[in-house]
């Protein structure tokens, strides 16, 4: 079964969503899965060299209170999932648009779901900056691609079009908010989801085979 999971980078829920994605598919031994990532841009307005995060996030959240809240909601249900939120060390909101690039090399070179589970926990678990080639080069080199061609590649304009392409079509077809995920092409769930909820739509799109 296919599952294109519609996602973008700097979103947290997103990285939640993926690993109940993960603990629902794990119930499901019986089934080969086909995790696709599908690009999403939270904010397609950010520069390619980002921005400062304390000065980003004061524009968004101006008297501070929703944000603290948000974060302390967050972190609670990352940890449900093993993922440790380091907000203190998250420097710059990066431009997603050379990480989705990325992304989309890494399944040519059959490791996208490692090189995606790396690019979440680089940003949100070390503070990494993804909008940084230097950066990106070295997620590719760890998860077994060529650091070297991927850092060429991203100083191009490689794949930018695709991307950009993908991202207004997911727009168009309506998803609003991320993750969005679609399950063997025919049930579609948004947002971080527990397992129970993804399983039943695993279950349904199965059943429609």
């Amino acid at each position: 079964m296919q599952i294109d999971v519609i996602a973008d980078f700097i979103c947290p829920w997103c990285f939640i969503g993926r690993r109940r994605l993960a603990r629902a598919i794990a119930s499901r031994p019986n089934i080969a899965f086909d995790v696709k990532h599908r690009p999403y841009r939270l904010d397609p307005t950010l520069p390619r060299e980002g921005v400062d995060r304390k000065a980003y996030l004061a524009a968004r959240f101006p008297d501070g209170k929703g944000l603290v809240e948000a974060h302390r909601i967050i972190r609670l249900e990352g940890e449900k999932e093993d993922i440790a939120f380091a907000w203190e060390a998250i420097e710059r909101t990066p431009s997603t648009i050379d990480a989705h690039r990325l992304a989309r090399w890494a399944e040519v070179w059959g490791v996208q779901d490692d090189v995606v589970e790396r690019l979440f926990a680089a940003y949100f678990e070390n503070g990494d900056d993804i909008g940084d080639i230097r950066v990106l080069a070295d997620i590719a080199d760890i998860a077994g691609m060529d650091g070297a061609e991927i850092a060429n590649l991203l100083e191009s304009d490689a794949d930018i079009a695709n991307v950009e392409r993908e991202d207004k079509l997911a727009h168009e077809m309506g998803v609003s908010g991320v993750p969005a995920m679609i399950f063997g092409g025919r049930i579609a769930v948004t947002g971080a989801r527990e397992p129970d909820i993804l399983l039943t739509a695993i279950d349904k799109a199965a059943e429609e085979v």
